[in-house]
């Protein structure tokens, strides 16, 4: 989270609605197993979402960066960022959403490129679509195949 209790995004510091305000956490103790227990009570799921996209938005650019490559932590790092997205809709901001699909497509042409660096004759695989099928309706082979 980024300072003063806010979360970064693209677009600027998102800071999430609180009932109350905590008082800041003492540096000099650790916390006791009991506060951590109250503390992860007290999280809202989407404001550790939103961290955690912060993350691995960070991540995949590292992963994608010469210096330090890795485009199969890049390309999971990038498809996590986009299964996250239409779970935060409805619950964050849609400026919030959209400034994250941004990040996602830049990431995407990033990937692109990096991939187009390693082996200019590469061929991008068309990207396939999410499942449309609820669990247990796959289809299954015809008995007389």
């Amino acid at each position: 989270m980024a300072e003063g209790g806010g979360i970064w995004t693209p677009g600027g510091e998102y800071r999430p609605q609180r009932e109350e305000d905590p008082s800041p956490p003492e540096s000099a103790r650790e916390i006791t197993p009991e506060e951590l227990t109250e503390m992860m009570r007290q999280l809202k799921v989407a404001e550790f979402l939103l961290s955690n996209m912060s993350t691995l938005a960070q991540l995949a650019y590292a992963k994608l960066d010469r210096s330090s490559r890795d485009l199969g932590d890049a390309r999971l790092a990038i498809d996590a960022l986009r299964a996250q997205l239409p779970v935060l809709e409805g619950t964050v901001p849609e400026q919030v959403l959209r400034d994250f699909g941004q990040v996602v497509t830049n990431l995407q042409l990033a990937f692109v490129g990096a991939v187009d660096e390693e082996d200019p004759n590469h061929v991008p695989e068309p990207e396939p679509e999410g499942p449309d099928l609820e669990p247990g309706a796959a289809e299954e082979p015809d008995a007389g195949s």
